[in-house]
């Protein structure tokens, strides 16, 4: 087998901080991207670039034969669609041919990136990976995409000797959020100083090269069929809006608004987005989230995989730091 290692999403926001790190530690990197994907990732790509979509057997098997490693990153990051079940969709079978492709190839070790979307969040404390939900405990699609395609990976490694570590990803912030993510919009915005409000919430933020960096960890010393919370800090979304009008120099929002009275506004939102096609900032779902605090322990990826995350304030820097030099945040 060649020496190479194929990482999927890698015009994306954690696949591009995963190849860089990647090729940074001496590994020949093989990235796989759709020819329509966006290209401001892939400008400067430290290795190999293969074309092919996800979802065609024969351009992903093409791209697997002969590599001895696999980070299958990519995902359908959405919180809202006009057809949300095209999410599901889109995640289950690009999962299932990417691993099947792997399979088939013998591909020798695999991290497959999940999120702390599929697991059950802890009112209570932060929650770990105790607690796996079933997709009719998911909140929304995207949600419930990830469920379904992370037990579809343990399935593959209780049947079929799938040899995939699963990492669980909680909120990644930082430079090269192109597109951006549903809370590199929620910088942006409240960097713009267009998030009067908020709502009693919290968050697990981390910076996305250390997300990269569990990556490479779980790779080597993760072991097989486990998940791994790849975490930083807990933060209430009062504070993370509080921070951010320190560093650009505003005052902080003051205004907590409940859920409730702001559902008949996200629900206008999802219509207005159905003719604009352009997805909404406020959405149902994100509501719905917003009920419970989704804070996260990392303490079984500190103590397996030497997993570290540096202070979140630092994270937040680089990536207001970025979307400024994107012309991003004014």
């Amino acid at each position: 087998m060649d020496d190479v290692t194929v990482v999927t999403g890698v015009s994306g926001f954690v696949g591009s901080a995963v190849a860089r790190a990647l090729a940074a530690s001496g590994v020949r990197v093989r990235g796989l991207a759709r020819a329509s994907s966006p290209r401001a990732n892939l400008a400067d790509f430290p290795g190999e670039l293969v074309e092919g979509d996800l979802r065609d057997p024969d351009a992903v098997g093409r791209a697997m034969a002969g590599v001895r490693g696999l980070y299958h990153v990519a995902a359908d990051y959405r919180l809202w669609a006009r057809d949300p079940e095209e999410i599901v969709r889109n995640n289950l079978l690009t999962t299932r041919t990417v691993m099947e492709a792997a399979l088939a190839a013998g591909v020798e070790r695999i991290v497959y990136t999940s999120s702390v979307a599929t697991l059950l969040p802890d009112d209570g404390g932060p929650a770990d990976e105790t607690r796996p939900a079933r997709p009719g405990q998911a909140v929304g699609a995207y949600k419930r995409s990830k469920v379904v395609a992370e037990r579809l990976v343990e399935e593959l490694v209780a049947t079929r000797g799938l040899p995939a570590v699963i990492v669980n990803p909680s909120t990644p912030i930082g430079p090269r959020d192109v597109r951006p993510t549903p809370t590199g919009r929620i910088i942006v915005e409240a960097a713009n100083g267009r998030m009067p409000a908020f709502v009693n919430s919290g968050l697990n933020l981390v910076h996305v090269d250390d997300v990269a960096a569990g990556h490479l960890a779980a790779m080597a010393r993760g072991r097989i069929g486990e998940r791994y919370i790849l975490g930083g800090e807990d933060v209430t979304l009062a504070a993370m809006l509080a921070d951010i009008a320190g560093l650009v120099g505003r005052k902080p929002p003051t205004v907590a608004l409940p859920v409730a009275p702001l559902m008949p506004l996200a629900w206008a939102n999802e219509q207005l987005a159905r003719v604009t096609g352009k997805e909404p900032f406020l959405t149902m779902d994100s509501l719905r989230m917003s009920r419970h605090a989704m804070f996260y322990s990392s303490a079984k990826a500190q103590g397996e995989l030497g997993y570290a995350a540096r202070p979140y304030a630092q994270a937040l820097a680089d990536a207001l730091g970025w979307f400024r030099q994107a012309g991003m945040v004014r």
